[in-house]
């Protein structure tokens, strides 16, 4: 009995086939008698039989190997005890070093013996668990003959996860999927999309044995025109007649070359290497994309395209991936080294989605007497809470009409939690949570907390339209204002790419530590000039500056504080060098100056601050907002409230209208936000990134200047 179970055991294994010129998933499964379903299910990228290319890499299923079962007789019993799998002795051994995640299950699958048998070479396997680095004995044995469709090791190779690579990189590398590629690695399944730096994958071996600098054989196809001879086609395609013989046996079939034949011709080609994700981005053509609109959306030339990718010249198609220099720059946004199309939500708005949101802001209502105009318009003057709060949901206003003549309809619910915990908690247990799409607010750190937490067992996203510093990542948390270390990068790398061999010099005061850090780590040759802080005084020696400034190259000097008097004092004196002469003795050179900043807080806008002064400095900053002139929104705000629209008045539009076009595309804002790339409107643009511990921050931001007494942005 326990013979006859052993032997109803089954061994799936897997083979690779490179599918050429003219084959269908038909005459591939006809091919390993394998049905066309069980194709696809170990190639889930692919959906059906027209999407089976040339050239693509297929995981092909062997038949499941079944052991006949055991007859009654001593003949047959013996014929299974010599079963080298379950009885015979191994004829020798080898030795293996266990990696990363591997298992007793896949070593023995690896090499086709069984967990008992590992076991059966490495008794102390019964007692402890497998070690990484462990060495084990493995059993060796005389195997029958493969049929010509029995999987070989000789076709798989294993490869070693090298820094920063991801799942997709080396399944583009192989040219086979990523189903394809967790098929040969079941031990993938499970996990999530990290790899290991160092872990071994099984992969099929491309033809050419090496994956570098390998030479691949591929086929073009070619109708025979009249009057052709194969000295002809030996000229054209670099290949011998013997070889086109071999290739299309219908040349002999039909006693020669005729016209109008196709022939499949061979095509040598030198690839490309590997994939390279530390300088390479890669793009995937889209359905009827023109070499005009490509070469415009990327930025680069045809012919340079062409040079980085060779396949190009068989035509342009839709599914290709190119390869891009990590430097290139075009109308594109790239992420994990794959551009993405800017994506336009306005053109993909379903308007049967019917959003639901809550705005939870503290109007601070309970402060106001309605029967009195002019002391209601007192206390919004007095209190910044109600003056925020007004100006966001005024520009909310100008969104919801803007969406409304889309088509769309809102279902929207507004409350004011006067700034306070209890009034918050009130408001929350009333209101059922399920049925919302999004929350917009509150202001205060306590009652944000309180609605993030009411709102995370259900995933209702919560946004929060202002700064708020809460040590909360929940993953349903959306923080629309980019942080200070975003700006602080953003601006570090501008000047680094703008940089040639200015002189840098960094004047920060001691509230200011990181900024100056982040500086000195970025600029190691730049030169300090030291803060001098007193209980009623601060300020900086201007000997001490002038020493340090050149007159030979342009001196770009970075301003760090959150002190209106540091920040005008500086100022001032940063403008009575600029231009003017260092040494009229000695020399005619002028002094040219850039003020610069990666923190402009709201001290920088302090009446005492000279804009002139500023303008003279061409002061650089980065910004979350930009600057709002004549648009159909400022011109709608005002036609609707008689006034301008402040900066909080342009983020509450730019806010709202980007989560209601992405609702309205998809009624779950967390899925889209993984979905959809950089969004830009009014004043504002958003690209909201999931941190690691959870929540999702907005990572744009702008560089604006000062030019000619008017602030510009940059383009960069």
């Amino acid at each position: 009995m326990v013979l006859f179970c052993a032997c109803k055991s089954l061994a799936q294994k897997f083979t690779t086939h490179a599918v050429k010129r003219g084959e269908t998933l038909a005459s591939i499964s006809e091919q390993y008698k394998v049905s066309q379903d069980d194709i696809l299910k170990y190639n889930k990228e692919i959906k059906s039989s027209k999407q089976v290319k040339a050239n693509t890499i297929l995981v092909i299923p062997l038949e499941v190997v079944r052991e006949k079962p055991v007859a009654n007789t001593q003949t047959k019993i013996e014929e299974k005890l010599a079963d080298p799998i379950e009885q015979e002795e191994p004829i020798g051994f080898t030795s293996y070093k266990v990696g990363k995640r591997e298992t007793i299950y896949s070593i023995s699958k690896r090499f086709n013996i069984t967990e008992e048998q590992l076991k059966k070479y490495n008794p102390f396997l019964y007692s402890s668990p497998l070690k990484k680095k462990a060495v084990l004995r493995i059993p060796k044995y005389k195997r029958v003959k493969a049929d010509e469709n029995q999987v070989s090791e000789d076709n798989f190779e294993t490869y070693t996860v090298a820094a920063k690579e991801t799942r997709w990189s080396i399944a583009h590398k192989y040219g086979i999927t990523i189903d394809s590629m967790v098929a040969l690695n079941p031990l993938l399944g499970s996990n999530t999309n990290y790899l290991a730096e160092g872990q071994e994958l099984r992969m099929p071996k491309k033809a050419g044995s090496s994956i570098k600098n390998q030479v691949t054989e591929l086929f073009v196809s070619y109708v025979v025109p009249p009057k052709m001879n194969f000295f002809q086609l030996e000229k054209k395609f670099g290949v011998k007649s013997d070889e086109i013989i071999r290739l299309n046996p219908e040349i002999k079939e039909r006693g020669g070359l005729k016209e109008g034949m196709t022939l499949r011709i061979p095509e040598k080609k030198v690839a490309t290497g590997d994939v390279n994700t530390e300088n390479y981005n890669f793009y995937e053509v889209k359905p009827k994309q023109t070499e005009f609109s490509l070469t415009r959306k990327l930025g680069i030339s045809y012919e340079e395209l062409k040079a980085l990718n060779p396949d190009l010249q068989n035509g342009l198609k839709a599914g290709m991936v190119l390869k891009l220099l990590k430097e290139q720059k075009g109308e594109y946004e790239v992420r994990n080294a794959l551009v993405l199309d800017k994506f336009n939500l306005i053109d993909s708005i379903q308007v049967e989605n019917k959003p639901k949101i809550m705005f939870l802001l503290p109007f601070r209502l309970d402060k106001m007497d309605f029967e009195n105009t002019a002391n209601s318009k007192d206390t919004i003057d007095s209190r910044k809470d109600s003056k925020i709060s007004l100006s966001l949901y005024s520009g909310a206003l100008i969104a919801l009409d803007s969406i409304a003549s889309l088509g769309v309809s809102v279902d929207v619910k507004t409350f004011d939690n006067q700034l306070d915990l209890g009034t918050t908690r009130a408001i929350l247990q009333k209101e059922n949570l399920v049925a919302y799409d999004a929350i917009i607010g509150p202001l205060d750190v306590a009652s944000f907390r309180e609605t993030a937490v009411r709102s995370s067992t259900e995933k209702i996203p919560v946004i929060a339209p202002i700064p708020i510093k809460s040590d909360l990542n929940m993953s349903n948390l959306f923080f629309s204002y980019s942080s200070e270390e975003v700006l602080r990068r953003r601006m570090i790398n501008y000047v680094t790419g703008q940089m040639n061999e200015e002189n840098i010099i960094i004047i920060a005061d001691k509230d200011n530590k990181t900024a100056s850090d982040s500086l000195l780590a970025a600029f190691p040759k730049a030169k300090i000039v030291k803060v001098i802080e007193e209980e009623r005084n601060i300020g900086i020696v201007r000997d001490s500056l002038s020493t340090n400034l050149s007159e030979d190259v342009e001196n770009w000097i970075f301003v760090e504080s959150n002190n209106y008097k540091l920040i005008s004092s500086v100022t001032s004196i940063l403008n009575s060098f600029h231009n003017s002469l260092i040494d009229p003795e000695l020399s005619k050179k002028k002094v040219v100056l850039k003020m610069f900043t990666t923190n402009k807080n709201g001290h920088f806008d302090n009446d005492k601050i000279s804009g002139s002064h500023l303008s003279n400095l061409n002061f650089t900053y980065p910004s979350v907002f930009k600057e709002v002139s004549n648009s159909n929104f400022y011109r709608n705000y005002q036609n609707r409230f008689g006034d301008s629209p402040d900066r909080y008045a342009t983020r509450g539009f730019d806010i709202t209208y980007d989560i209601l076009l992405k609702l309205a595309y998809q009624k779950n804002l967390i899925s889209v936000s993984n979905l959809v790339g950089e969004t830009e409107y009014e004043g504002s643009k958003f690209s909201y990134k999931k941190s690691n511990s959870g929540g999702y921050f907005n990572q744009a931001s702008y560089i604006m200047g000062y030019k000619n007494m008017r602030i510009k942005q940059i383009t960069e």
